[in-house]
């Protein structure tokens, strides 16, 4: 049995989880979730992480692999949650498995086929990931769209979104919506193994941030005079 380590904290509050899978299993045992307040990761994070060991018995050494969501969220709550992996990975060679929250979340809904994974991302956009469910989880694609272009694309689509807001635009614009609860932990620990398995993994030098957000030279380039 592998004993796992996934985190999140891209969001408003976070969590952390510990599980064991097998590597002939598919589904892996969450044996708990821990929540993390928002606003003070870079306090509880490291701490919570030994407390839970702790308490099932286990030390930083009995880990095995590491989940973590990579994007998109706040820049500041990623980067404490990457930074702590990172340094985890490092120290004890094993293997990481960046997850999408977009990925987390078209997972968690009921659909089938293809779906958008939407999440509100603040002054009228949308991160909107485009999965494919079936047979297995494929990205189409993964981008920051104005709330005019997504409601535009997803008159094709069912939308899955743990964001109330967003649900009730999508559902007075005539068009199918799936609300669900935040994806925590347990759930990227989940498709974390899935990627683990797969062997999609990170080495902790290559673990990036994965914002969807335009880059600063789209922002900020000036047409040529």
């Amino acid at each position: 049995m592998t004993l796992l380590l996934a985190v999140d904290t891209s969001g408003k509050n976070g969590s952390l989880a510990l599980a064991r899978g097998a590597p002939d299993q598919s589904r892996i045992d969450v044996l708990e979730v821990v929540p993390l307040a928002g606003g003070a990761f870079s306090a509880q994070l490291v701490p919570q992480i030994a407390a839970l060991l702790e308490k099932h018995g286990h030390t930083k050494n009995d880990l095995g692999a590491f989940m973590v969501v990579s994007g998109p969220g706040s820049f500041t709550g990623l980067r404490v949650g990457l930074a702590a992996i990172k340094a985890l990975a490092e120290a004890l060679q094993k293997p990481i498995a960046a997850v999408s929250l977009l990925e987390a979340v078209a997972c968690s809904g009921t659909g089938h086929g293809r779906v958008l994974a939407a999440l509100d991302a603040g002054r009228g956009d949308v991160y909107v990931g485009d999965y494919q469910l079936d047979p297995h989880v494929r990205m189409h694609s993964e981008r920051l769209l104005s709330r005019e272009e997504f409601l535009a694309e997803a008159k094709e689509r069912i939308v899955v979104t743990p964001d109330l807001r967003l649900a009730e635009v999508v559902r007075a614009a005539g068009l199918q919506v799936e609300e669900i609860v935040d994806p925590n932990s347990g759930a990227i620990a989940q498709l974390g193994w899935q990627h683990l398995r797969r062997g999609e993994t990170v080495r902790p030098e290559e673990l990036e941030a994965n914002y969807i957000r335009r880059s600063d030279a789209e922002i900020f380039s000036k047409p040529a005079s």
